[in-house]
């Protein structure tokens, strides 16, 4: 089996059974802000598109590149389609023209000759969201664990495929928190050094679970090439950003795990699995090169904005004409108002008012109420965004029902809140539309089914993370009192049962008081 990088997320596998393309992206994405990193577009990418398969994890567009799919990839292509719970992906591919589509069950392997695959989706809604998934492989002479982004929860499951050889999985995270938030330097700082610490911790937990013996860093970091954007790079040029690289994670994980093998996977790096034997070469760069664009990074990536401003002027010409305020505002009411009346339990979690500063309008989001109206002196409002009115008259334009996947990765805008993160507003400006929020609704709805308990130390809590279902006696770990699952970093306080990352989402846990307690609930050797 060959596997070559592609940049970001994107690998190219050829294997006894066939050849598949994943994830394939050269960008820029989400309003030319994100550019893979090192460039890519040196690749032969004609030769990649003539594979036998093609793999979209899920619809985020650092993953999904429709122009790129459009001049490389051939419509006749067989498109193994993981399975969501509702059809975005499908109908974005299908109004590309890719129709030739291979469905695929939910962690049921697929055979094609000597090649047997398998995808595993996630479906909670921070999932892509509603949407993520990675690829196990293997065609007898290796098997390998492409999981991108996804945060797999039932990993025996997953590994039930086969032991993966090779694993190839994300160590920096797409998000935009904290560094469009309004807070303080010093705040900022601490708390993006927080998030790289939690996405390490994660990445940690996969890379002991799935044990396997070569592991490939991949799925980030971006470059930010627009000049806004550019001191955001990395760790930042203020220590205020969360964009780890390859060979700063293979340092980490150098310290944690240095009996682990790790190497870095860039652009044209081919590594090459035979019966349990492995090598890395590269074919797009030399060894100095890579050198370079690691170790003295920031000139790297200020050569790359200086040479590819024509890229981010092309994306500003494709935004649609801003609309005048009273018809932004009438578009934004008809299209949200009827989700937020189906919307109970988002509307119950966000629980206030929303303001939201679009170039000329001044509007507010009234979740109580499920009212979109102007904004009024005394709104007493509990997050606030400043956003430029093209890209919001884009988003209306075109329909886009994911507002993460286009305005808030971009990270071309501004926020600040009062109290903690709100997962159900994020969720909501996810999940703009019927077949999204009623899926979520009922999501959420099933998540109050705590009927099993389990023990953790001197604890005996819910199983079962309230967050997203995560199984807490392996994911789990108290310290003072405070319950961590390690698989998105959130916290509770046990005494208190209150969720300490974000507003909801309470545990049930009670302290384990007398050793009659305990030996009726620990099992007999």
């Amino acid at each position: 089996m060959r596997i070559t990088g592609l940049g970001h997320a994107g690998m190219f596998i050829e294997t006894a059974g066939g050849s598949i393309l994943c994830d394939p992206v050269i960008g820029p994405t989400f309003f030319g802000s994100w550019f893979p990193f090192p460039d890519n577009r040196a690749l032969d990418w004609e030769t990649y598109g003539k594979a036998d398969f093609l793999y979209i994890s899920h619809r985020h567009r650092d993953h999904f590149d429709p122009a790129l799919m459009h001049k490389h990839v051939p419509k006749s292509i067989k498109v193994l389609l993981p399975d969501y719970p509702t059809d975005d992906l499908e109908q974005d591919l299908r109004r590309l023209g890719y129709d030739n589509i291979v469905y695929t069950q939910a962690g049921v392997p697929l055979e094609f000759g000597d090649l047997k695959v398998m995808v595993t989706p996630l479906r909670a809604p921070s999932d892509g969201p509603i949407g993520d998934s990675s690829l196990s492989v293997d065609d007898g002479t290796a098997s390998i664990l492409n999981q991108n982004d996804s945060h797999p929860l039932d990993l025996e499951k997953l590994m039930s495929f086969s032991k993966p050889e090779a694993y190839f999985t994300q160590v920096s995270g797409a998000i935009w928190w904290p560094m469009v938030y309004d807070l303080p330097q010093d705040a900022k700082q601490n708390f993006a050094k927080l998030k790289r610490d939690a996405q390490n911790k994660r990445a940690m937990y996969y890379i002991e679970k799935v044990d396997a013996e070569h592991v490939f860093p991949m799925a980030g970091p971006p470059m930010f090439l627009r000049e806004e954007l550019f001191k955001y790079n990395g760790y930042g040029i203020e220590d205020d950003s969360i964009f780890t690289d390859q060979r700063q994670f293979l340092a980490h994980m150098a310290q944690l795990r240095p009996e682990q093998k790790g190497y870095e996977f860039v652009p044209g790096t081919v590594v090459e699995l035979n019966d349990g034997e492995i090598s890395v070469t590269q074919t797009l760069y030399t060894q100095a090169e890579i050198d370079r664009i690691f170790d003295d990074k920031w000139a790297y990536l200020a050569e790359q904005r200086d040479a590819r401003q024509d890229e981010v002027r092309a994306e500003e010409a494709t935004r649609a004409a801003v609309l005048p305020p009273d018809e932004m505002l009438a578009a934004i009411k008809e299209w949200w108002e009827p989700l937020l009346r189906r919307a109970r339990t988002i509307r119950n979690g966000v629980g206030g008012v929303v303001r939201f500063r679009i170039g000329e309008l001044d509007m507010v989001v009234d979740f109580p109420k499920a009212k979109v109206r102007e904004y009024a002196d005394g709104d007493e409002c509990i997050y606030w965004y400043t956003i430029p009115a093209d890209l919001v008259s884009t988003n209306i334009a075109d329909h886009e029902i994911d507002w993460s996947n286009s305005i808030f990765l971009s990270m071309q805008f501004s926020v600040g809140r009062s109290g903690k993160f709100n997962e159900f507003l994020t969720t909501f400006l996810k999940c703009l539309s019927r077949d999204r929020i009623e899926y979520v609704e009922n999501w959420y709805a099933e998540q109050t089914d705590q009927t099993e308990d389990a023990q953790l130390g001197d604890w005996i809590v819910q199983r079962r993370c309230p967050h997203l279902r995560a199984d807490l006696t392996k994911t789990g770990k108290i310290e003072d009192g405070v319950l961590t699952c390690s698989l998105h970093d959130w916290k509770w306080d046990l005494t208190s049962g209150k969720c300490l990352t974000s507003q909801g989402h309470p545990i049930r846990a009670s302290q384990v008081e007398d050793d009659l307690y305990r030996a009726a609930t620990t099992p007999a050797a």
